[in-house]
């Protein structure tokens, strides 16, 4: 297990961070992704700390609160110390009363989004939940237009000169409101986001168009969610077999993915993992964690065999044919103004490179 500094900080993480959206299976929503109970959750936790992973990650909305209530307990339960474990928390999502409905009418309606109100409260729901004194990432789980990113950005900074928290980050927001956010934070002395975390894969490269040179730019940390692409990615699915009944996919056809492009990829994993002996789930972590902008991949697991599967990826090495071949045939469509940049750069990039080796 290799461990990665997280952006701009002097904090470092492992390369695997375990995910908790199995554990709980409280509401009919999360109980399709995993329903893992305490001593199942203890298991995993321990087998992940046991490996090297030192960090975690989960979010209030997770089993509606069960997930945070278990994770701090496996913590407890197994007598982690504080120090060994760097543990991410989120907010955003509905919770309380009003929770259930996604109109946010009627009670709750404030229980939701990011304002100083929701943030304030969240992170004292969270840390009692969790049973700890501080949270060492806190995250904007989602993008909310109702509220200005400067309010959030100040109900943040508060946190952290509270000690609530040590380091924030975001989730799902776009490159123009991240870099928003890093401009107000710079130009307030304000705590800034030190990390994204996204959905990347070999079958979902979107966030290399703008999130990718914004987080290389400003040197922000990436966290990967869904690296399996909704286990699509797993090696249970081709063209021919749609996967078991039951399955991930089959409950829950989540994030959305080009299926032929997709298609087209777990055809080459497939081989590539036949030639180290490896399963095709395998390979599609070790190609993120072969992307330099990448600091730590999400795992999930219901099961300790799963997660050691998992695990073992951290010792594939891929040679720079078998990447390249994955390039060629996970490589997104020319969009503008990507293909306008790369065609009006040319020129200058090759003066730089010329300037460099000198």
């Amino acid at each position: 297990m290799r461990y990665r500094k997280l952006g701009n900080t002097g904090l470092f993480v492992s390369e695997l961070c375990l995910g908790t959206m199995t554990f709980g299976g409280e509401g009919e929503f999360w109980n399709q992704i995993g329903d893992l109970q305490q001593a199942d959750a203890d298991r995993l936790v321990g087998w992940a700390l046991e490996s090297g992973i030192n960090f975690i990650d989960t979010a209030d909305v997770y089993s509606q609160g069960q997930a945070e209530v278990i994770t701090g307990q496996a913590l407890k339960n197994l007598d982690v110390p504080r120090d060994d474990v760097v543990v991410a928390t989120k907010v955003f999502g509905a919770t309380g009363s009003g929770a259930a409905s996604d109109a946010g009418r009627g009670q709750g309606i404030n229980a939701r989004g990011a304002s100083r109100y929701h943030i304030m409260h969240g992170i004292k729901e969270s840390l009692k939940r969790l049973q700890l004194d501080h949270i060492d990432l806190y995250q904007i789980h989602g993008f909310d237009p109702a509220t200005p990113i400067e309010e959030t950005v100040r109900a943040l900074d508060t946190l952290v000169e509270h000690g609530f928290v040590r380091y924030v980050g975001v989730s799902n927001w776009a490159a123009w409101q991240i870099m928003k956010a890093l401009g107000i934070a710079e130009r307030h002395g304000l705590s800034r986001f030190e990390s994204l975390q996204a959905y990347y894969t070999l079958a979902g490269r979107d966030l290399e168009r703008e999130l990718v040179p914004l987080l290389n730019s400003e040197n922000l940390g990436l966290m990967v969610w869904s690296p399996l692409a909704g286990g699509l990615l797993s090696g249970k699915y081709s063209r021919d077999q749609q996967g078991e009944a039951g399955s991930r996919r089959t409950t829950f056809d989540f994030p959305p993915v080009d299926r032929e492009r997709a298609f087209d990829c777990i055809d080459v994993m497939q081989r590539i993992a036949g030639t180290h002996g490896v399963s095709v789930a395998q390979i599609a972590l070790a190609w993120l964690l072969h992307q330099q902008t990448v600091t730590s991949v999400i795992i999930g697991a219901k099961r300790v065999d799963q997660l050691d599967d998992n695990i073992a990826a951290t010792r594939v090495r891929l040679s720079d044919t078998e990447l390249a071949e994955l390039e060629r045939v996970s490589a997104l469509p020319p969009e503008y103004p990507g293909w306008m940049l790369e065609r009006q750069g040319e020129y200058r990039r090759e003066q730089l490179k010329e300037s460099n080796e000198r």
